[in-house]
């Protein structure tokens, strides 16, 4: 079977996570076994909560038609399941679909994990953004996954405490820095945010919203740009805020953090489409008086966002139907009934443009019943997400950017030196692992 120029880049320039040679077997479902008649039976993967749930819509409704039930198998998520998921398809024994975040795609794909189920579920591309279906895609016309939530990023703020500070909403980062500082000189004993290393999806979210795209390839060769100019302009800009003591300093999700969000110490937070579900735990004493906004651009000009989590649904080249296989994702990822049963069970903002502003989304989370057009204002945003650049070892990036921002978070030191850091660290494993790098 041929592959594709790129996919044949990515499929032997990416290194095994268990430390085996690349595979070069196909992985589209071309080889597909579906034509065989009866039932058919699929494993999948997941760690959504309620999601056994959602599922039994499909083997109550068109999978009974279809003749294609599927079974739930509750699991880890992050790299304890990619590694799961690996650990499996080199036996020959992976499910038939897994949920895998976005940025692990590139390594279960190199890996000759996933199938491309562009010939199933291409045409379900209009029905996402742009930026977020091109995650599933590497860049390819290869579609290794459906979109199935996103986390698009905004600004969260005080409301009551703005208008007692007399603080404007932000809308460019020159104005948030500003903000930050004119809030000091009126409470010095509060604090606008905090710059936090605890979570690296947030960093990578406000670099993607800059420009930056990490993982490039350059011929036969990973290109690695972490400390690029976008992401040097974000580390610098949070470095000096918190060298001077505009922001806070101290990791998200602690008890002192959590404290500091429900008395009113810290204002704001830069988050995501999910927050709500964070702060109704963090902030109980706050409900209804906090508001939500759009990311601060660079330039009065930009209206573009990062993304900060999500995750999609994939079909594994060890499933023997993965026709069935693809046609439940596209049904789990774009249907009504299933979009809302998603985001009633799970929990989850969907990647689906439709599913934003309908069903479950009709009305703003209980936190915001402040804000009627959360949802629409969501949606929007949504449709802004900027492209992303993932690449074979997310991890090492991530561990690394935990290990050298949170030191100069804490140290108030340079920050564009901890992203050199980063970027060293992470060309170096990839080196280590073999692959070939361009300069």
């Amino acid at each position: 079977m041929l592959y594709t120029k790129r996919r044949r880049l990515v499929t032997s320039a990416v290194a095994v996570a268990l430390g085996a040679t690349a595979l070069a077997a196909c992985g589209s479902s071309d080889d597909d076994s579906d034509a065989q008649s009866g039932p058919v039976s699929l494993t999948y993967w997941t760690w959504t909560p309620g999601m056994d749930k959602v599922v039994d819509l499909w083997n109550k409704g068109p999978g009974k038609k279809e003749q294609i039930t599927v079974t739930v198998k509750k699991q880890a998520s992050g790299d304890t399941l990619v590694t799961k998921i690996l650990t499996a398809h080199k036996a020959k024994k992976a499910p038939d679909l897994v949920q895998a975040e976005y940025q692990a795609l590139p390594t279960l794909v190199s890996n000759d994990a996933l199938a491309d189920i562009s010939g199933e579920v291409g045409d379900a591309e209009e029905k996402f953004a742009d930026g977020v279906w091109q995650q599933t895609t590497l860049g390819t016309d290869a579609v290794y996954a459906v979109p199935q939530d996103i986390g698009p990023m905004m600004f969260y703020y005080r409301e009551d405490l703005f208008k007692k500070y007399g603080l404007e909403v932000p809308t460019t980062w020159d104005e948030f820095a500003k903000t930050a500082r004119e809030l000091k000189r009126k409470a010095p004993e509060k604090d606008l945010t905090t710059f936090s290393a605890n979570d690296s999806g947030l960093f990578a979210g406000l670099a993607q919203q800059a420009g930056a795209k990490w993982w490039t390839t350059s011929g036969d060769k990973w290109k690695v740009a972490i400390n690029d100019p976008a992401t040097q302009k974000v580390a610098r800009f949070w470095g000096g805020l918190v060298k001077e003591g505009a922001i806070d300093n101290q990791p998200m999700y602690t008890p002192a953090w959590n404290k500091a969000l429900n008395t009113g110490k810290q204002i704001a937070w830069v988050s995501a489409v999910w927050a709500p579900g964070t702060l109704t735990t963090a902030a109980p004493d706050t409900k209804g008086k906090w508001a939500m906004a759009p990311l601060p651009q660079w330039t009065e000009s930009d209206n573009v966002t990062g993304s900060w989590g999500g995750s999609s649904t994939a079909v594994t080249t060890d499933s023997k139907h993965k026709a069935a296989a693809a046609k439940f994702a596209a049904w789990l990822n774009t249907d009504g009934d299933a979009l809302n049963a998603l985001a009633r069970e799970g929990g989850i903002y969907p990647a689906a443009t439709s599913a934003q502003t309908s069903g479950a989304f009709l009305k703003p989370p209980a936190y915001f019943a402040n804000q009627a057009d959360f949802y629409t204002q969501a949606a929007d945003i949504a449709e802004t997400t900027a492209p992303s650049a993932w690449g074979p070892n997310v991890n090492v990036a991530y561990t690394l950017f935990k290990d050298a921002f949170g030191a100069a978070a804490k140290n108030k030191s340079d920050f564009v030196a901890a992203l050199n850091t980063m970027q060293d660290g992470t060309v170096a494993d990839l080196k280590k692992q073999g692959f070939e790098v361009a300069r």
